[in-house]
């Protein structure tokens, strides 16, 4: 897979899953601080959200557990690729991978859209480097393409996508486990400030690599988003500080 060339006006982007499949009238944040919107998260087929308890906070953070709820490919491209088009930034579509014949599919469908700037593709945890580049093949097409890597091995992913031709990658949070009520193991991914200095060498590692890296994991301030740039990032992905109305500012 050949490096595509990403750039945005402002480095600055929202992660999935934090303002909607578009931004609606309760956004918190003015959105054009932003260099471009990245979409919930969608599936090819509906998916049903997580049962149970879907948040437990932790000093520095919390755990999100909410197993990616959408309607489906079909239905949000209905709702929602008019407003896409009609965005005054550029849209990134969030795709969740799970079979490389399923992200063929959404390609095809979402590349016709007028509104849809490039694809975030969202790599599920735990997967192989062999297997995450057959789904990053699969996504590949006419628009530029982010692949989204599991923390936990994105390291070893991203040495693969070099051998490949190289890339864009983003981050995905990192996954933990807390006991919920009655002492019940609720696992899910890591929000807040705690998560930031995990994510920075790898955001480091992965541009000493070569690879075209959007940054995030954690940010809170000013601070963090010069050292994500100065790490190698060329944007970063702003995630929990949106729901408190905040972008912090870029020196």
């Amino acid at each position: 897979m050949a490096k595509v060339d990403l750039q945005f006006e402002r480095p600055l982007l929202n992660a999935a899953g934090t303002l909607g499949f578009v931004p609606d009238r309760n956004c918190p944040v003015d959105i054009r601080q932003l260099g471009a919107f990245v979409t919930n998260p969608i599936s090819l087929e509906p998916r049903r959200a997580a049962h149970g308890t879907r948040v437990l906070t932790y000093p520095g953070g919390f755990l999100l557990h909410t197993g990616f709820p959408n309607p489906g490919l079909r239905a949000v491209t209905r709702r929602y690729a008019r407003r896409w088009a009609q965005m005054p930034l550029p849209v990134l579509v969030h795709i969740l991978a799970r079979t490389a014949a399923e992200v063929h599919k959404m390609v095809l469908a979402l590349e016709s859209l007028e509104g849809v700037a490039g694809l975030e593709l969202g790599l599920p945890p735990g997967i192989d480097p062999a297997n995450a580049l057959s789904l990053g093949q699969a996504a590949w097409g006419e628009r530029p393409l982010v692949m989204r890597l599991p923390y936990e091995n994105a390291l070893e992913i991203g040495r693969a996508l070099v051998s490949n031709g190289g890339g864009i990658v983003s981050l995905s949070p990192p996954r933990g486990m807390l006991l919920g009520a009655g002492g019940a193991q609720i696992s899910g991914r890591l929000y807040g400030p705690a998560v930031f200095p995990l994510m920075l060498p790898v955001v480091q590692a992965l541009a000493e690599m070569g690879l075209g890296v959007i940054g995030g994991g954690g940010i809170s301030t000013p601070q963090d988003t010069a050292a994500m740039l100065a790490a190698g990032a060329f944007a970063i992905q702003l995630d929990s500080v949106l729901w408190r109305g905040e972008i912090p500012a870029v020196s």
